[in-house]
């Protein structure tokens, strides 16, 4: 257990970025305060490489201040070290930062708030000189109040969540009472840790699918697969896929209910999508046999929902896109 001390420690690099061994030593600072981090400095990286940190511990918990310049940091989970089993909750004071996770990439900017698992791979780059407070919890007692988290790939956005805005106003009162604090407290310590947890919990809870909707997703992701590749099947519908599926036909129009879309809706788009493609290929066959090709089985029928989705009918999509291979411009029609 981290000692119960409420004294702040503080680092400070103050080094020409060029000189040997600087990224290293910010890398060793990075690693003892955050996660291991293979540290690169960049083009917006200033002569002087300036970074300061400043750690504060409450029972089993690190509030971390960090001021830097730009640099950019590669996280791997082997690299070994404690932040593998740390989740942290980040404020941004100042500057951006940049994050990539193999889930996407997100710019982080003032008065945001984001979380990242040091289980987790990422690239950050920052961009402006950045200033940031984070809030280390061991990653067992988060998932000891919140273990949904843990069969995540990517942890929920914290955009616009109330209850990670009452957080940081917590965080921000405990930086001003920690002085006060005695070292040798450790009921109100305890305490602390644990309304930091409770808050965590009330902040992230919400953004992770309950699994009945995460089962609901699955279950359209899967149907929308076997959509793609049964388009060619002209008995292809909500009977016959509900049946593939082993649901009721009720049950499958609820699935998509709050889509917006009805699956005979889903599957009429699919099939006028691939036409359309094959419509702009040269030699793909006259408007009928692709029609046919992908389950329709009325020419007429085809061409009339064909002109009601994209505005144009079949063979003037063809003829256009044979002009503009050919270098012709064509006229639209009023």
């Amino acid at each position: 257990m981290a000692p119960l001390s409420n004294a702040p420690e503080r680092w400070h690099l103050q080094r020409t970025a060029d000189r040997f061994g600087v990224a290293d030593e910010w890398a060793d600072i990075l690693a003892s305060t955050h996660v291991g981090f293979d540290v690169r400095f960049t083009h917006r990286t200033p002569q002087k490489f300036q970074g300061t940190v400043v750690r504060r511990r409450f029972g089993e918990l690190t509030l971390v201040d960090c001021v830097c310049t730009p640099f950019s940091g590669h996280h791997d989970v082997l690299m070994g070290g404690a932040g593998e089993s740390m989740i942290g909750f980040q404020m941004v004071r100042k500057g951006a930062e940049r994050v990539r996770y193999a889930t996407g990439e997100h710019v982080v900017t003032p008065g945001e708030v984001i979380l990242w698992d040091g289980a987790h791979p990422v690239d950050v780059e920052v961009v402006e000189p950045f200033m940031k407070r984070t809030l280390i919890f061991p990653r067992e007692r988060v998932l000891a109040v919140c273990p949904r988290l843990a069969d995540l790939q990517a942890l929920p956005s914290l955009a616009e969540n109330p209850g990670a805005r009452l957080l940081v106003r917590y965080l921000d009162a405990l930086v001003d009472e920690l002085p006060g604090l005695a070292a040798s407290d450790a009921a109100t310590l305890s305490t602390a840790t644990d309304v930091a947890l409770e808050l965590l919990r009330a902040a992230v809870e919400p953004g992770i699918p309950d699994s009945r909707a995460a089962v609901r997703d699955a279950l359209r992701a899967d149907i929308r697969r076997y959509i793609r590749a049964h388009l060619q099947d002209p008995r292809l519908g909500p009977e016959s896929i509900a049946k593939a599926h082993a649901i009721s036909l009720r049950s499958l129009h609820s699935l998509f209910a709050d889509t917006g879309e009805s699956v005979a809706a889903l599957v009429r788009k699919s099939r006028l999508a691939r036409c359309r493609a094959e419509l702009e290929q040269p030699g793909a066959g006259t408007v009928t046999e692709i029609a046919f090709r992908w389950g329709f089985s009325d020419a007429a029928h085809f061409s009339n929902v064909f002109k009601r989705e994209y505005g144009l009918a079949p063979r003037e999509v063809r003829r256009t896109a044979a002009a503009r291979m050919n270098g012709q411009v064509i006229p639209h029609a009023d």
